[in-house]
């Protein structure tokens, strides 16, 4: 078995990398945060770069007060001069997209590349969202009664808490917050507490657009913390719309207690996702696509390739090539060229990996490749969690290939026919992304029909993850059934209003009914 890495094994000191963080702040004008509670660490050495004060329940509504203040005034600002504050945060964010990026890699682990791309995830929303305050469309209905006028109209909601895990630290608040800005909402985001600096970074450029366009204060704001702060914000009454992304456990606690006092949800929680390799596919393209899928972000995506079903004539070849192509995959600290897969987020996602490894055997598998801790990094850094994908065969889907383990962990799966591809790829509880590899048109289609994947996202000769922002991103069953980014998702951020305008001097009743 190789090296974990055929880099350098040199990691930088925690020291080093809160300069460069600070650095990187004070290009945003955000005072270095420390002296509280909180720490924020780096998963490439596993040290605090800093610390921030958590917000009290006090600092909830104080927020929340604000955030329905400013609502007030910019629910009547007409849609495109909201549209031009978002306009202003999308040249900043281009601006200080390298900065930004830095940032991503430091608190989250991602290498450049891939942090980088999640910063133009946040540029194309923002360019989405202008246009879409253009466009905010309702209906013209036909009425049964005479010179009577009616129509649909989408009204802005009011305040809306969006709530973001680590593995995506700022293109899902680009998501909700440029898209709510549009349509009238104000945001109070809560950070993942792994993840504050890039939050604080994202607020002060929100903030001078805000101030460059007039925009009343408070439309957004950060508030740090863990459980209970999230809590505060779910519970809160003058919050019309929690938007929440984690896990499923997560989705189950949030959901009843917003709808206990009839406000909104917007979940978008786990996925436990599957490709299917079918006779006809071109294995140079499946496997390219299988391992960015499955390694890629040390397999954090919500939209990882978890479950990989093969039809039992590729099987052995596709293990085979996926093995050896797992085998070169460079892992190591991703601020150092050529690495393509960095660390894990905490010593907690470490030993979930670690567990689901130690029960491949007893599910009838095998570890095929992969899995290793480097001995080297962990003597530097013992709290920084470096892994090499791990790629393991499955003679059945037992329960703990149908468990999401949040880490770089393929499962192989064989299939004969069909119907035992689809049922295997539909057992998941989750719902998110589904892929199939194919060149019969056929099962193409029938992938894509109503008997086909039951995932909000199906894709035919792609992965199932990189989704582009145009269209809805989003899952069934417990992924929790949210939709965000584009296509109409801006709905979820609005409410629905029919309006009825009568134009005549007589005052008939719908249905034919006659009172007076």
């Amino acid at each position: 078995m190789p090296p974990i890495t055929d880099l350098a094994l040199d990691l930088p000191t925690t020291d080093d990398l809160a300069a460069v963080a600070g650095a990187l702040l004070g290009r945003f004008g955000v005072a270095w945060p420390d002296g509280g509670e909180n720490e924020a660490r780096t998963p490439i050495t596993g040290g605090a770069l800093g610390s921030t004060r958590g917000a009290t329940a006090a600092d909830v509504d104080a927020a929340v007060e604000r955030a329905n203040t400013a609502f007030r005034a910019w629910r009547l600002t007409p849609p495109p001069r909201r549209g031009e504050l978002v306009r202003q945060l999308g040249a900043l964010l281009r601006e200080h997209k390298d900065d930004l990026a830095e940032l991503v890699t430091l608190e989250a682990g991602k290498i450049p590349g891939e942090a980088q791309g999640e910063v133009q995830e946040m540029i194309d929303m923002c360019d989405l969202a202008v246009g879409l305050s253009r466009q905010l469309y309702g209906l013209t209905l036909a009425s049964e009664r005479p010179e009577h006028r009616m129509t649909e109209v989408w009204q802005p909601l009011g305040a809306c808490a969006v709530i973001t895990s680590f593995n995506f630290p700022v293109a899902v608040w680009a998501w909700n917050t440029s898209v709510a800005l549009v349509c009238g909402d104000p945001v109070i985001w809560k950070p993942s507490e792994k993840t504050v600096l890039t939050a604080l970074a994202c607020q002060a450029l929100v903030e001078r657009a805000a101030a460059a366009t007039g925009a009343p204060a408070g439309l957004s704001q950060v508030v740090v913390g863990g459980p209970e702060v999230g809590k505060a914000l779910v519970d809160h009454p003058g919050v019309a719309l929690v938007s929440a992304t984690g896990s499923t456990a997560m989705g189950r606690a949030v959901a009843p207690r917003v709808a206990g006092r009839f406000g909104r949800c917007l979940l978008e929680l786990g996925g436990n996702n599957a490709a299917i390799v079918a006779p006809s596919a071109d294995l140079d393209l499946a496997v390219r696509g299988i391992v960015f899928a499955a390694a890629g972000t040390a397999g954090q995506r919500c939209t990882t390739l978890r479950r990989l079903i093969v039809h039992e004539s590729r099987h052995d070849e596709v293990v085979s090539r996926l093995a050896g192509a797992y085998r070169t995959l460079r892992v190591g600290n991703p601020r150092d060229t050529g690495v393509l897969v960095g660390p894990l987020i905490d010593r907690r996602a470490y030993e979930g990996f670690a567990r689901a490894l130690a029960e491949v055997a007893a599910g009838g598998g095998q570890v095929v490749t992969g899995g290793q801790r480097d001995p080297a990094l962990a003597e530097q850094a013992p709290e920084a969690f470096y892994v090499r994908p791990a790629l393991a065969s499955m003679a059945e889907q037992s329960e703990l290939v149908l468990r999401e383990t949040f880490a770089p962990l393929l499962y192989v799966l064989r299939y004969g026919d069909w119907d035992e591809a689809m049922a295997l790829h539909n057992a998941a509880r989750h719902g998110l992304s589904s892929s199939i590899f194919t060149n019969d048109l056929r099962e193409a289609e029938r992938f894509l029909s109503p008997g086909g994947s039951d995932c909000g996202i199906a894709n035919v000769n792609i992965g199932p993850s990189g989704a582009e922002i145009g269209g809805a991103f989003g899952g069934e069953k417990e992924t929790g059934g949210g939709r965000e980014a584009g296509s109409d998702a801006w709905r979820a951020y609005m409410r629905r209003q029919t309006c009825t305008v009568n134009f005549g001097r007589d005052l008939p009743l719908a249905q034919g009914v006659e009172f007076l």
